[in-house]
């Protein structure tokens, strides 16, 4: 996740589209048609939640490897904000990465829907379709105040590895395997809260075939992530990024 504050070039936002459209197709994908796999009333084979929290780290892995030194990688609005906050990108170019990260998510859950409607009996709606909730949406039935804390602390813990991991005192090329496996870690720990969002795009994608309730609920997984984003893109530059000794200028006064 390179520093893309140059000029602006067009291959960045083909590259985010890129890279959120993989993020948001494979990993609501393993969700939706691999996390349980059905013959009849019984289950036979699901890769569960382990299965889908690995999937999630590996399209970032293997996204911020294939196009991150193109578009710095960041593949999520709350991304995006938080490296604008640390001043890793101008603020100028917040716009077009968030709304092609958004664009991008809904074309993956668009391709997504027409795949998992070749199941007989699918259902966008019942299934939830991968889309985040709490309540009685949420997976595991928590508080929305609960899905609310879960989401701005592990997006605020994503981005200060984010940062950490590219800080150019960092060791060079391990960034993407950093960012992939802290994503993993998040799913691990959230699926059961939140379905894991830590991304606005991945939820508005989803959310929109899911529908209803889905896109009910969805203001909770725009905000809380953009807040844990900036959060931590605030906390990096006054806590933890180096800070160059003043520059005492020449006094050219004396003669």
């Amino acid at each position: 996740m390179a520093d893309t504050s140059n000029s602006f070039d067009p291959r960045r936002l083909a590259a985010e589209f890129l890279g959120t459209f993989w993020l948001v197709f494979a990993g609501c994908g393993a969700a939706v048609l691999a996390s349980l796999f059905l013959h009849g009333d019984r289950v036979q084979l699901g890769i569960g939640f382990l299965g889908v929290a690995l999937a999630f780290g590996l399209t970032v892995t293997t996204m911020a490897y294939a196009v991150g030194h193109i578009s710095g990688g960041h593949f999520n609005p709350a991304v995006t904000v938080g490296l604008a906050t640390a001043k890793r990108i101008p603020w100028r170019e917040v716009p077009g990465y968030v709304v092609t990260q958004v664009v991008a998510a809904i074309a993956a859950a668009a391709v997504l829907f027409v795949i998992a409607n070749g199941q007989q009996g699918f259902s966008a709606v019942d299934s939830g379709f991968a889309s985040n909730g709490y309540g009685d949406r949420s997976p595991g039935h928590y508080s929305l105040l609960a899905c609310l804390v879960i989401e701005v602390v592990l997006t605020a813990f994503f981005l200060l590895v984010i940062l950490g991991a590219t800080d150019t005192e960092a060791p060079r090329g391990f960034a993407p395997l950093a960012i992939g496996l802290t994503l993993t870690l998040i799913h691990l720990v959230s699926i059961p809260v939140t379905n894991t969002s830590v991304n606005p795009a991945r939820s508005i994608g989803p959310a929109l075939f899911a529908g209803g309730a889905a896109i009910a609920q969805l203001w909770l997984f725009i905000l809380a992530p953009l807040a844990g984003g900036a959060l931590a893109g605030f906390v990096y530059t006054q806590l933890l990024a180096k800070r160059l000794p003043p520059v005492v200028l020449e006094d050219t006064t004396a003669a």
